[in-house]
Parts: C-alpha cells; sequence; structure tokens
C-alpha cells in the first residue's frame, strides 16, 4: 500500500500549540457511519452507553528532553547538544543507566564523547548511528530518575517544541490526570482530555474505565520515509495486562459491553493481547503491531483519538479502524470547521467500519 494514499493537506493554523482549559472543553467530532458530530469531550457519557468501557493508558511521560554539552576538544569551544531519551536499555546497574536516544546534532558527536546535563549528571556515549545514540549515564536506579527530573523536561513533539519552548504547565498539561506508571517520552494524548468530573459524570452514566499500560517510544513521532507500507519498520514499545485487567476487559465484552480505546497506544496494546477470537490475555512484553487497512480488530469496539499527522502510521491506524475515504472526508470536515490538530489538539470518536475498507 503506497503511503501517500494516507496524504492530506492541513494548515498550519491548525495545529495547537497549547491544550484545551478545562482539559474536557476540547471538541470532540463524532465520527458513525458517514455523520459527522460536533460535541465536546465533556460530552462523552450521554454519547456512550451503559456498559460500555473506557481502556485508557496510564503510562507516565518521563522528562526525556535534555540540553547538554559536548566537551570542547582541540582547542575548540563546547557544543551544544539536545539529547531525547527514547528508550531504556537493559545493563549493569552499577554502572549506569542506559539508553537510546535522539542528539541534535547528531554529526558534531561520537563514540565515548562525554555530554554534561549539569556538574552531577552526565552521560558517555557508547555508540552512534547517524542521530541516534546509546548513552550510559552517572546514575541509575531511583537516583538517574532524581537527577532526570531535576534536569529534564516533557518531550513536547517536535511540531510543538519548533515554534514554542517549553513552559512550566507542559509538565502538568503533557501528562494525563491518571498516569501512574513511569515510562513514556511522549503522552498518550487522547487521554490528556479526561477530568475528575468527567470521570465522575461516566461513571454516574454507568460507563466503566479500565487502565492498561503501554509506554510510549519517540518512534511515534518518526516520520514514514518508506514508500510502501510494507517497508515501514515500526519501533517496538513495552506493554502490559494483567491478568486482573484481562478478566475484567473480557468481563466487559461479556456483559455486552463495548470496549473504546482511549488512543491508539490502548488499541494498539489491546489488539496486541487479543486472540482471534477476541478474548484478551495478560500481556507483558513488547509490541510493534503496524496497523493498517485490512487489519481486521480483534477486541476494540469504537475509539477515541486526537487528529493524526499525515502520512502517519497514526493516520493509518485510524483509516484501518473506519475506512480510508471516510477519514479522509472526516478530517477535511474537521479542517474546516476549525478543529485544532496533533497532540494539544481536539478529538474524534470513531466507530468501527463493519469492514476495514467500507467507507
Amino acid at each position: 500500500m503506497r503511503v501517500d494514499e494516507f496524504d492530506f493537506d492541513l494548515p498550519e493554523s491548525r495545529i495547537a500549540l497549547t491544550p484545551a482549559r478545562p482539559r474536557d472543553a476540547a471538541r470532540l467530532l463524532r465520527i458513525n457511519g458517514d455523520a459527522f458530530g460536533d460535541h465536546h469531550v465533556r460530552d462523552l457519557p450521554r454519547l456512550l452507553k451503559r456498559g460500555d468501557m473506557l481502556v485508557l493508558n496510564d503510562t507516565r511521560v518521563i522528562p526525556a528532553q535534555l540540553e547538554g554539552s559536548r566537551a570542547a576538544r582541540d582547542g575548540g569551544a563546547p557544543i551544544a547538544i539536545d539529547v531525547t531519551l527514547i528508550k531504556r536499555l537493559v545493563g549493569d546497574p552499577d554502572l549506569g543507566a542506559r539508553w537510546k536516544a535522539f542528539l541534535r546534532p547528531g554529526k558534531r558527536v561520537k563514540a565515548a564523547d562525554i555530554l554534561f546535563f549539569g556538574d552531577d549528571f552526565y552521560a558517555q556515549i557508547e555508540a552512534r548511528d547517524g542521530a541516534e545514540a546509546t548513552l550510559r549515564f552517572n546514575a541509575s536506579g531511583a537516583e538517574f530518575d532524581r537527577r532526570l527530573a531535576r534536569r529534564g523536561a516533557p518531550p513536547l513533539p517536535p511540531y510543538i517544541a519548533r515554534k514554542r519552548a517549553v513552559s512550566a504547565s507542559d509538565r502538568d498539561s503533557y501528562q494525563t490526570i491518571f498516569a501512574r506508571e513511569d515510562g513514556s517520552v511522549a503522552a498518550p494524548t487522547a487521554g490528556l482530555h479526561f477530568t475528575p468530573e468527567l470521570f465522575a459524570a461516566l461513571g454516574e452514566a454507568g460507563v466503566e474505565t479500565e487502565t492498561i499500560t503501554l509506554h510510549v517510544g519517540a518512534g511515534t513521532f518518526l516520520p514514514v520515509t518508506a514508500d510502501d507500507t510494507r517497508d515501514h519498520v515500526m519501533h517496538a514499545e513495552w506493554g502490559e495486562i494483567t491478568m486482573a485487567q484481562a478478566a475484567r476487559l473480557n468481563a466487559a465484552k461479556a456483559a455486552g459491553g463495548r470496549l473504546i480505546a482511549v488512543g491508539t497506544t490502548s488499541l494498539r496494546l489491546l489488539e496486541s493481547a487479543a486472540d482471534e477470537a477476541g478474548l484478551i490475555h495478560p500481556f507483558a512484553d513488547e509490541t510493534a503491531i503496524f496497523i493498517t487497512p485490512g487489519y481486521r480488530f480483534r477486541a476494540v469496539d469504537a475509539l477515541m483519538t486526537n487528529f493524526h499527522l499525515p502520512r502517519s502510521t497514526l493516520f493509518m491506524l485510524v483509516c484501518a479502524f473506519s475506512g480510508t475515504a471516510r477519514m479522509k472526508r472526516a478530517y477535511a470536515a474537521a479542517i474546516e470547521r476549525g478543529y485544532r490538530f496533533y497532540s494539544y489538539g481536539d478529538a474524534c470518536l470513531l466507530e468501527k467500519a463493519e469492514h476495514n475498507e467500507k467507507g
């Protein structure tokens, strides 16, 4: 399947640089067949059915963005280096935490260079491949987490970071209110819209909620450079569904409720854990599932998600879920109606197409 089939024109004015306030005031485009209804996220209790179960990703975003410098060499000046941590690596904790990271500018560093992020926090480059490097830090465990919290910043998506600096409010805004498990370097953005008041209203309406965990990697920001979807390699991300969580999810479906994934991360983990019959099993592993049109969904009945980038794996996923032609019409309607796109933008509520490419 050609990647350019998933292209569309998006005016820059539609890219949200700040979130809605309050969170549940974000707009919500309901896509049900060929009907596109305008709502707000706070309307979810009346849009969903008693017995439905919202499935949310409780991962917590770590302050994975670091501003550092490479020490001067050959009589030159130090070089400023921006570092984005993307994946924690297994290693001897006594030797320091090891991470995969993106470096910018990557060409100004080499293996064995040391990057400084403060007097007590630095890392040595073990290996470099283009802009990606393996770093070993001078701390591990809880001490590494403390130093990272002090020196790091929220890893805002590139399309926001290019337009403005990280603000103090981003530490709160770029985190769901139910985040619990440290490990993501990007937010599960559909979950950013939820508030305590919304959760209370959902409970009163008989809508259940369950959390699972998928640690979102920086691969979510990477463009698809292949011309054909068959040539794109997904970055693996670690996820977990416990036995108790799987039991509650299966019980909700058995009682006639729908599983509604809040975000593509929740959907990808649910589909990774489901068998051919749609039964969800406990899961604790990496997943690199790549969902494109033609995929048969096993577990998820509806999807709440933000508006995604052209030619992205996430736009391919929503096209697989509701139909490519339908999603292109829906995105065109959202642009015309002034919806805000991407991580801090508005959301849509998708019903699953009867057949993957219908519509």
